[in-house]
């Protein structure tokens, strides 16, 4: 008994020193001057860090990063997993920018367990200048039939008379930040911007920046990124028409709008409204959907009614967008009762005439000889 206690002492001691040799194999430090610098591009900033010291000690091993970075405020972390040094990611210059690293090391020198490192951090803040209240208002980007960008803002509260504002855009791919060229004024004053030729920055951060300018007034810039399709607002369907099939069903039909919309990317609403007496029609959805065709069942057509259809960007290429204007059709639809009575309106009509010419016929009849001989000349 006293052997085997000793023996089962000296595993356990045994197995002790080999876990704990493992564990020293396989600790790995994080990286190492983890950086941030602003290139210019109104809020995309490069992320940049260096191997941990003694990654060349894990040859059978794999070293990745795991790379996680926001803006202060922001809940949540967008995570990246890389064997990279060096990233380019956007953020909103007005707030700060935070981002953390650490390695990852997983292969035959950890038993192909998967080895964490410590986290590292680093934050970023631009020197804003001007008060909060000096910044513009009401900044709203609307992205037309995947053409042309709209943007539009109202002057800061604090904003002086005969201030100057100008907008100023970037996105991978362009060597530097561009200013607008077409602007949209009110009294001589730059309240929005058109940006053409932008296909080039679909599905990748669009780094804005609104800044201000004024005699003696600091005024506090705007920093936005934004993403096209997540924007996008398509014209109108085309074409809207309705029909009576065989089976007395009604067909609405329409075509996709016009500009450079994927006519993949479209999902549509349809509504009906039935006619109310004197009240004003209400409109009740019946269906979203990705095709371009709709059939309305005979049992619930109205006398009068009348459809309408709009579409947007299905959640297949965006994660949201704008709905288009609606496209609006009316028509008619007889009820049963009023086939019947277009059918009994001749019947009636020709059985009052049959009557009205025997009624004739007998009159002339009972007329006498003379009276005959008198008309004879008319005729009956």
């Amino acid at each position: 008994m006293a052997l085997q206690r000793i023996y089962l002492f000296t595993l356990a001691l045994v197995w002790g020193c080999m876990a704990s040799s493992s564990s020293q194999q396989t600790a790995v430090a994080p990286p190492q001057d983890l950086q941030i610098t602003d290139p210019g591009l109104l809020g995309s900033l490069d992320i940049e860090w260096k191997p941990p010291p003694n990654v060349q000690t894990f040859n059978e091993c794999t070293v990745k990063y795991k790379f996680e970075y926001r803006n202060t405020g922001d809940r949540e972390w967008k995570v990246i997993f890389t064997r990279k040094l060096k990233f380019r990611v956007g953020f909103d210059l007005s707030r700060t920018a935070e981002v953390k690293v650490q390695t990852l090391l997983e292969g035959r020198c950890t038993n192909d367990v998967e080895v964490q490192s410590e986290w590292i951090y680093a934050t970023f803040q631009v020197p804003l200048q001007g008060k909060l209240e000096s910044e513009v208002q009401n900044f709203h980007c609307i992205y037309h039939d995947w053409e042309y960008l709209k943007c539009t803002w109202q002057p800061g509260l604090l904003a002086p008379r005969g201030v100057h504002y100008g907008l100023y855009y970037w996105y991978e791919g362009l060597d530097h930040a561009e200013q607008c060229d077409d602007y949209i004024q009110d009294h001589g004053i730059n309240i929005g911007c058109m940006l053409q030729n932008l296909s080039q920055a679909e599905y990748k951060d669009l780094s804005i920046c609104v800044n201000g300018s004024a005699a003696a007034t600091l005024l506090r810039p705007l920093y936005a990124t934004l993403r096209l399709h997540n924007l996008a607002k398509p014209s109108p369907p085309k074409q809207l028409v309705v029909s009576t099939s065989a089976s007395e069903e009604l067909r609405v039909v329409w075509s996709p709008p016009g500009g450079e919309t994927p006519p993949q990317c479209l999902e549509y609403e349809v509504q009906l409204a039935e006619e109310q007496g004197k009240a004003k029609a209400a409109w009740a959805s019946v269906s979203t959907q990705m095709e371009t065709a709709f059939t309305i069942a005979r049992v619930n057509q109205s006398r009068i009614s009348c459809v309408r259809v709009r579409g947007r960007t299905n959640n297949f290429c965006a994660d949201q967008g704008f709905w288009s204007e609606w496209t609006q059709e009316c028509f008619s639809v007889s009820r049963e009762e009023d086939k019947q009575l277009f059918i009994l309106i001749p019947v009636i009509l020709s059985l009052s005439s049959s009557l009205i010419i025997f009624m004739l016929i007998g009159q002339c009849k009972k007329r006498t000889p003379l009276e005959k001989a008198t008309h004879m000349s008319v005729g009956c």
